[in-house]
């Protein structure tokens, strides 16, 4: 029978603390992972995440910032020291700037970096600290988690009158060309360390309700063909998938979890 447990893998998560890394940290956990390392830029979010799952014996938490690779390379040292080697990185991490929803025109450069930063580079660093000595053992998985609008445009109509958390919102280029270039460097490892077994893929998630407004909520919605948007429960199977050993042959593949929006 194919096998989608993830027993006795341990699993470096990224984003660890955020919407979809903590609800991704309980199935993983649920699925029978042995050890989940989450990792966040937030001590305090590590601390709540923590608690919230209490389990203390499967959950293993970092705070570093994923920007800084010798931060990287020193937890590697420590989790070498007294925990199995990491059989599957899902790179989840991403950033919003603080003039994220600044319009195009006027988005500031030190903005752009830090996004790039964060949503690129972080991963990069991921894959060079964590992915390195899965292709060295000849074995492992990596999963880097994209966006819609790193695939399609986003529809400009249905920001008018949006909001989140009280806040006008937009999606800026920099969240899509961060995706977009994430999506590039799965391709590219794919290819790279694929004689070396490891396989990298991506999950894209369709928009995610957290709480939007209703103008936001009814016109995304109207772009979709199952006519909604999605709960962060209905994006774990295909983390999970990817992560076990159901997914053997699988690589350099994005599971797009869109509700159908990418088809129209």
């Amino acid at each position: 029978m194919t096998d989608f447990t993830l027993t006795g893998k341990t699993i470096l998560l990224t984003g660890a603390a955020g919407i979809l890394g903590s609800r991704l940290t309980r199935h993983l956990l649920d699925a029978g992972a042995q050890t989940v390392i989450a990792l966040d830029h937030s001590e305090a979010a590590l601390r709540t995440l923590e608690q919230d799952i209490g389990e203390p014996s499967r959950l293993r938490a970092e705070c570093a910032d994923i920007t800084s690779k010798p931060a990287l390379e020193a937890i590697r040292e420590r989790l070498s020291a007294d925990m199995p080697a990491i059989d599957v990185l899902i790179n989840n991490a991403a950033t919003k700037s603080p003039n994220f929803f600044e319009p195009f025109e006027t988005f500031p450069r030190d903005d752009w970096d830090m996004v790039m930063d964060v949503n690129v580079t972080g991963a990069m660093h991921c894959c060079q600290v964590f992915g390195t000595p899965m292709a060295q053992a000849g074995r492992g998985s990596i999963i880097n988690t994209l966006s819609i609008y790193g695939i399609v445009a986003p529809d400009q109509r249905i920001y008018e009158g949006s909001s989140y958390l009280g806040r006008a919102i937009n999606t800026p280029a920099i969240y899509s060309v961060s995706k977009a270039a994430l999506w590039g460097l799965t391709h590219y490892l794919s290819s790279y360390w694929g004689a070396q077994g490891v396989r990298v893929n991506a999950v894209t998630p369709g928009g995610i309700f957290s709480g939007q407004n209703t103008t936001f909520v009814d016109r995304y919605s109207a772009r979709v063909p199952l006519n909604r948007m999605a709960q962060p429960d209905e994006l774990m199977g295909a983390y999970l998938y990817l992560a076990s050993d159901a997914s053997s042959y699988t690589t350099g593949q994005n599971l797009v979890v869109d509700g159908g929006l990418t088809v129209w």
